[in-house]
């Protein structure tokens, strides 16, 4: 692979990934209200986790916030540079047909991809509903006009596969491929090396970029601790009955 196309990799990931991640998340921290995502937060578990000091129980919810959020986002992010990798290579875009993502031609095959991080990502109905989709997909695009072979594709981000054929007894339109991690890179790029070197412009944008959010970040774990400690403080514990009863008691009827 040319240095030049790595560029354009590195240039991609750097302004159309990791910006718009830290700004997502910046912009996530800074909207945070502590009665908002208590209110979203099971207090028996974090009394069952021994959450003694006020500052260490607030830290820990806006970390299970923030985290809640970054898989899926910086997913998306991913799944569109894989399409964008497609696109300057072999001309494919981003899809409109349920479960898929991507859809390309390369070598007389037709594929149709769709994208997810990790490869333990839904249960069996979630899988069957993607392969009744991907079949659905098949039936339009012949509709459409394509002759050749439809080949379906389930493609993550990361993680490995051993057998990459999914096959379905009942019904060979249903069978579909799974590729993860380097594989999938490799499927995607044609190049076998794509899976480690997106981690290059990942790790030096991201130092860039960390700074400032560890900024906001104590920030607001500080602020948010001196709100929680105003509100559920008594006797300088935690009154973890006035943290039940603000997520959990009824309405008084007027």
């Amino acid at each position: 692979m040319t240095s030049s196309i790595y560029d354009d990799y590195y240039r991609y990931l750097e302004t159309e990934v990791i910006t718009p991640f830290y700004e997502t998340r910046l912009e996530k921290l800074n909207s945070l209200k502590l009665t908002d995502i208590l209110t979203r937060k099971n207090p028996y578990l974090l009394k069952a986790k021994n959450l003694e000091f006020p500052g260490d129980l607030v830290k820990s919810i806006i970390d299970a916030f923030l985290s809640s959020q970054e898989e899926t986002m910086f997913g998306n992010l991913l799944e569109g540079f894989a399409v964008y990798v497609s696109e300057k290579l072999y001309g494919g875009f981003k899809s409109t047909l349920r479960s898929v993502d991507l859809e390309f031609e390369r070598d007389g095959i037709y594929y149709i991809v769709g994208i997810k991080s990790g490869i333990y990502w839904g249960n069996s109905d979630q899988i069957n509903r993607m392969r009744d989709n991907f079949k659905a997909a098949k039936i339009t695009l012949r509709q459409q006009g394509i002759s050749g072979e439809i080949q379906a594709v389930n493609g993550c981000i990361y993680g490995k596969v051993r057998s990459p054929l999914k096959v379905n007894s009942d019904d060979p339109e249903k069978n579909y491929y799974k590729y993860a991690g380097q594989d999938f890179w490799c499927f995607i790029s044609g190049d076998d090396c794509l899976y480690r070197e997106i981690i290059a412009p990942i790790d030096r944008e991201a130092r860039l970029k960390d700074e400032t959010f560890k900024k906001s970040y104590v920030s607001k774990v500080n602020e948010m601790t001196q709100d929680f400690m105003q509100r559920f403080i008594t006797n300088n514990q935690i009154d973890w009955l006035k943290l039940i009863d603000f997520v959990s008691k009824r309405h008084e009827s007027s």
